[in-house]
């Protein structure tokens, strides 16, 4: 594994952002939050990569933000401002990532490394994984875009709970809540992570793009006929993608679709 602490890992169908620091089980340090928006907009331009996935190197997802860098990060009101906003453009970035992604998660998932598992897509979990929301612990609190995807994924009596209270919960409570989507035994979670990559893959790039932006509209409150979400369902029917599609159908084989 090469010495930076994130990495992107080009592949197909999965593309692979890398969590690289486990010997202290991959908290995240100011280097890693600049390196996560890079690799965001690198996996968001890899012709291979169908699908990205996040994960952790070694036993652990993210045990949160990196506290041996808390003293200076946070000295002053200017340096607490410019570190908190290249976290919130890390995750933006990976947020707004044009390709379906999965957090695959093993261990800890706290704080900050929880940030990001809430920037993603979707959520897999092993089943010794325990997430927390610890905020509350250290006198902090949530930003509003991260307190937004952690409503949103598990409503706002639970992310209340969660924030309030900064407990731990394990795998088993994070599937009941929707924290995580699904739950494996660590040794089958990465294989079942691909095998659920492989069918997204098989689907139009273009769609999952445009299905991703679908649903940033609804979060932002959309109405059912706003004129540009309708462009976008119209703009589906005059594409190449659903030539490709169609015919495919007809001709009942598998499609190749052109968007890359």
């Amino acid at each position: 594994m090469p010495d930076k602490k994130l990495i992107y890992k080009s592949g197909s169908p999965c593309g692979e952002i890398i969590l690289n620091q486990p010997d202290k089980r991959n908290a995240v340090n100011s280097e890693m939050w600049r390196a996560l928006a890079d690799a965001a907009e690198e996996a968001a331009a890899d012709a291979n990569a169908s699908v990205v996935i996040v994960r952790g190197e070694g036993e652990h997802f993210a045990a949160g933000a990196d506290i041996t860098e808390f003293e200076q990060a946070y000295a002053t009101a200017e340096s607490a401002e410019a570190y908190t906003q290249t976290m919130l453009d890390a995750l933006d970035a990976l947020e707004n990532c044009k390709k379906p992604t999965i957090a695959m998660i093993r261990g800890s998932c706290v704080g900050g490394g929880c940030s990001i598992a809430l920037a993603c897509d979707m959520r897999f979990a092993g089943v010794t994984a325990r997430f927390g929301v610890t905020p509350g612990k250290l006198g902090l609190v949530y930003s509003v875009a991260d307190t937004r995807r952690l409503a949103q994924t598990v409503g706002s009596g639970n992310a209340k709970d969660l924030l309030f209270t900064g407990r731990l919960i394990d795998a088993e409570e994070a599937l009941r809540i929707g924290l995580c989507e699904r739950v494996y035994p660590d040794e089958e979670l990465e294989k079942q992570v691909k095998d659920f990559a492989l069918q997204v893959s098989a689907t139009s790039r273009w769609s999952a793009a445009a299905t991703k932006r679908t649903f940033r509209m609804i979060a932002d409150g959309v109405a059912d006929h706003d004129a540009d979400a309708m462009a976008i369902m119209v703009e589906s029917f005059q594409g190449a993608d659903f030539q490709e599609g169609y015919r495919a159908f007809l001709e009942k084989r598998k499609p190749d679709f052109p968007t890359k």
